[in-house]
């Protein structure tokens, strides 16, 4: 039997990742003591990418291209989608996705340097599309921020996902650009019940810190929308309409949902994970999901991939509906704003020594 990691982290193994060769398990001799574990501390590491915008041609998404300044989330979400992209790293789904982190620390300059390429054609940037822009370490290192600032320097627009109340640490720099319409705000609040947030996403804000984000983003004028995703059935499914409710006395005027899909090793996570925390409904939360997934606990097919069909798709569309007809919430197209950003704005802004140089020309 493989022992746990240490918690409070989200996954309690940490299996070897897809691509590799070799395989290690613990096993009980019957010495076994959960104290003679190290602690399981978080490593960041330097990212060394040469370039820093993602590209991608997805038919069921609201943008082409994405910056991500981290790999791996110490938010450590057990449902994360983004967990098996450590695969690619040599390093497991499970408690590495969460524990050994790596950052873009030159990010702004890279960002910066594509901005000015000739040609380049403006398009809103997904930020927060696979790890979260916002998790814990971006309070130190400032990735994030730095490029926010290349962003409002070339009037550029973008979308952010989060679900972490760190982002009012730059309502600096976004209530000036929502103001010119340059960008709008996702928040993920995936339950209302701050006990089941803190094993399912041990380190994202707490559901009130949440909310008063939505409350303080709305203050500031910068349009929010509440992300009710993943919504898992038969876990947080009958919260849908309270986090809505929730939401919008906060001030959002959007509203999105996206059923929980369990691709590659996260649907072995997150069957741990069940049998660990909710044993008693493990096995009618993965049959509602495999009721909606064509018989698998996931279907990658484009349009399909993100809501799922069935049934039980349907009854939770027309609660999501009804709610938000109600509530007034405009509808978002699964977890992302369509909302159009202004893009006529954006312009390169003078390079250091520009002014200088045209003074010294027009002198000699």
């Amino acid at each position: 039997m493989q022992k746990p990691a240490l918690q409070p982290r989200g996954a309690l193994t940490n299996p070897e990742g897809r691509f590799e060769t070799y395989t290690t398990r613990t096993e009980d001799d019957g010495w076994w003591r959960e104290e003679d574990l190290p602690p399981l501390r978080t490593t960041v590491s330097e990212d060394s990418t040469r370039t820093i915008i993602a590209r991608n041609d997805s038919p069921d998404i609201g943008f082409d291209r994405s910056i991500n300044p981290y790999r791996g989330c110490e938010h450590g979400c057990i449902y994360c989608y983004a967990r098996p992209s450590h695969n690619f790293l040599g390093l497991s789904a499970g408690a590495d996705f969460e524990t050994k982190l790596f950052a873009k620390p030159q990010a702004g300059k890279l960002l910066e340097a594509e901005l000015r390429r000739k040609g380049y054609a403006p398009a809103p940037i997904g930020l927060g599309t696979n790890t979260d822009p916002y998790q814990p370490v971006e309070r130190k290192l400032g990735i994030m921020r730095q490029i926010l600032e290349v962003l409002s320097a070339f009037n550029h627009p973008l979308t952010i996902v989060t679900k972490s109340a760190l982002i009012l640490r730059d309502l600096d720099i976004l209530a000036p650009m929502a103001a010119k319409g340059l960008v709008n705000v996702g928040i993920s609040v995936t339950t209302l019940d701050s006990d089941l947030a803190r094993r399912l996403e041990p380190r994202a804000s707490v559901p009130a810190k949440r909310l008063a984000a939505i409350e303080a983003l709305a203050d500031a004028r910068i349009p929010v929308r509440v992300m009710v995703s993943p919504l898992i059935p038969a876990l947080t499914d009958h919260e849908l309409e309270s986090i809505l409710s929730a939401a919008a006395e906060r001030g959002a005027t959007k509203a999105s949902w996206i059923l929980l899909r369990l691709p590659y090793d996260i649907k072995d996570l997150f069957e741990q994970w069940l049998e660990h925390h909710r044993p008693e409904r493990a096995a009618h939360i993965l049959s509602l999901i495999r009721q909606a997934r064509g018989g698998k606990l996931n279907d990658p097919e484009f349009g399909k991939r993100f809501r799922g069909e069935g049934p039980y798709v349907e009854m939770i569309g027309k609660r999501f509906a009804v709610a938000c007809k109600k509530l007034g919430l405009n509808q978002a197209r699964y977890g992302f704003d369509m909302t159009p950003l202004r893009i006529d704005l954006f312009k390169p802004p003078p390079k250091a020594g520009d002014q200088l140089g045209l003074f010294d020309g027009g002198a000699s």
